[in-house]
């Protein structure tokens, strides 16, 4: 799943401060890449912080990550989504 969080008055890359907010996936950062690529988007917007990664986004691409299905949640829930992610990446592969 996809989630984003409440966007924040920030500095970019411009210089000038812009209303920016974090998008990631619990599940997969291929996940991730894939829907912003859906949107049209680029990896201009991807951190890969270790343990972090994820989009930040400005106006317009907000709305239109919401409208695409992007889960607007609060900064905590951003924080546990990672978490899920990191849990993901860290499990041993299944065997059968």
């Amino acid at each position: 799943m996809l989630f984003i969080d409440a966007p924040l008055l920030r500095r970019v890359r411009s210089g000038e401060m812009r209303a920016t907010a974090h998008l990631v996936s619990d599940v997969s950062v291929d996940e991730l890449h894939a829907f912003v690529e859906g949107l049209g988007g680029t990896r201009r917007g991807f951190h890969d912080k270790p343990g972090q990664p994820h989009y930040d986004l400005i106006e317009p691409w907000i709305g239109k990550a919401i409208a695409a299905g992007a889960r607007p949640v609060a900064r905590r829930e951003i924080v546990l989504a990672l978490r899920r992610l990191a849990a993901r990446s860290d499990a041993p592969p299944k065997t059968d």
